[in-house]
Order: C-alpha cells, then sequence, then structure tokens
C-alpha cells in the first residue's frame, strides 16, 4: 500500500524491503512475537496512534459497526496538543523526501487507524 506523498504502509510481520525507507512504527504497543531486529524500525511513534480509551472503544464492537466514528474521533485527537509532536515529527521526514514506510501489527489495515493517519498526514503536507 503506498501513496502519491511517499507514505508506504506495511505490517511489521512482513519482512523489511530495500525500498522502505524509513520504518516507522505506528502501534501504541510492541507487536507480540517480533524482536526488535526483526522488525527494523527507525522510529516508534506511538504518540500518534489512538489513545488508550479509544483503542479500547472500538475494540468492544467486533462487527465493525463503530469504524466511521473511531475515525472522526481519531482525526479530533490528531489535532489535540498530544499528538502535534508526533505528527510533526512524521511530517519531517516526509518533508525530507524519500519513502517513508509506516508499519503496523495490525492484522485489517483499511479497517484500522492507519488509513486515517495517512489521510492526515497527506492532508497536512497539501496545506502547508
Amino acid at each position: 500500500m503506498g501513496s502519491g506523498s511517499g507514505i508506504r504502509v506495511r505490517r511489521v510481520y512482513d519482512p523489511p524491503e530495500d525500498d522502505d525507507g524509513t520504518r516507522v512504527l505506528v502501534d501504541r504497543l510492541w507487536p507480540r512475537g517480533i524482536s526488535k531486529e526483526h522488525a527494523a524500525v527507525d522510529m516508534w511513534a506511538k504518540d500518534v496512534t489512538p489513545s488508550k480509551e479509544l483503542r479500547t472503544w472500538y475494540h468492544e464492537d467486533r462487527t465493525g459497526g463503530r469504524y466511521d466514528d473511531f475515525v472522526d474521533r481519531y482525526r479530533t485527537e490528531l489535532g489535540d496538543p498530544a499528538h502535534t509532536e508526533a505528527v510533526e515529527a512524521l511530517l519531517a521526514l516526509l518533508r525530507r523526501g524519500g519513502p517513508v514506510t509506516l508499519v503496523t501489527s495490525v492484522k485489517d489495515v483499511p479497517a484500522s487507524h492507519v488509513p486515517v493517519l495517512v489521510e492526515h498526514l497527506e492532508h497536512a503536507l497539501d496545506h502547508r
């Protein structure tokens, strides 16, 4: 999964590829069963992830019926001061050029926080 902004998305369990560029883990918790060496991440951006409360709320409903509300709530969180420094660090990486690969342990990436984060970063790059 990639975008025109140089942001790529991969699962942390997949082997790193030569064209990954800077690999950034975008999960709040370290992925189970994977060593730091195998994950090959350059940065762990846990402060851009949904809060523990939002994650817990979202995962209480396994039917997926909360995703739209989750997206709205996570977008609000990304605008909070608590996330600003971490978002700015990712934007600085992207502005330097070269690919940035966001890695995650989630199984269902399209129904996770990652697409929301990518959209947020792309929007910020387009409007600054």
